[in-house]
């Protein structure tokens, strides 16, 4: 499965128009999960995420941005201050792969071909398509029932620059809200392991990746005309 998105990655970055610059490039950090089991710390990265991802800046003020990340997320009750929770002593683990694609928007100008140093904060938002193991919980324990794949909303706030000619770096947070509730083994998908659903059924799994990107920057200077 990981060639696949491999594959669609990649035909993403070469299928743009000559005309416009481009960044790729690469993310590092962690990932931390907000759910059912576990602590609700918004960012507290537990486990190493990395990715690859592509921009094609249509503006000095947008772009269009696809990447591929992938994470392990793991999360303990033994960790939350819910003293219910402690006293359950869930944890499980599961292995994240997500394919996203969406709108970076700057605050400030971001023309890259302009020598004078160049900040500013930036959002992102779009969709994203998430492969994860289907887990459920029993006597304490968490197993894999299948593995399948989500809807996801990523969004994005983070702050970049350039350090050298061709470099961009860039510091980001990113929650991801699933449309899965079984990432943490609450809500079975597999109706024979209704018995075992447990927690808030009503909201669904979020997970959280925070690191640096760094890109390089290439293709012809764009014109970002009005006519």
């Amino acid at each position: 499965m990981n060639r696949y998105f491999l594959v669609i990655f990649f035909l993403f970055a070469i299928s743009s128009s000559k005309a416009q610059i481009h960044e790729i490039g690469v993310f590092l950090g962690g990932s931390n999960f907000i759910g059912d089991v576990g602590p609700t710390t918004y960012i507290g990265p537990n486990k190493l995420a990395f990715g690859l991802l592509y921009k094609w800046n249509r503006s000095p003020r947008h772009s269009w941005r696809f990447s591929y990340t992938q994470s392990q997320v793991t999360s303990y009750d033994e960790d939350s201050d819910m003293p219910s929770r402690n006293e359950r002593n869930y944890r499980f683990k599961n292995n994240i792969k997500e394919l996203s694609a969406g709108l970076e928007f700057d605050f400030f100008d971001f023309d890259l071909h302009d020598d004078r140093p160049k900040f500013t904060p930036y959002v992102f938002s779009g969709l994203s398509y998430v492969r994860y193991e289907s887990l459920y919980i029993e006597n304490g324990k968490y197993k894999v029932d299948a593995t399948r794949g989500t809807l996801a909303i990523p969004i994005i706030v983070g702050l970049k620059g350039r350090i050298f000619e061709n470099f961009v770096i860039g510091f980001e947070v990113g929650a991801r809200y699933s449309f899965a509730d079984d990432i943490d083994g609450s809500d079975p998908k597999n109706s024979k392991y209704k018995a075992l659903k447990f927690g808030n059924l009503t909201s669904k799994d979020w997970f959280v990746f925070s690191g640096i990107t760094l890109t390089y920057t290439f293709g012809d200077r764009p014109c970002f005309c009005t006519d």
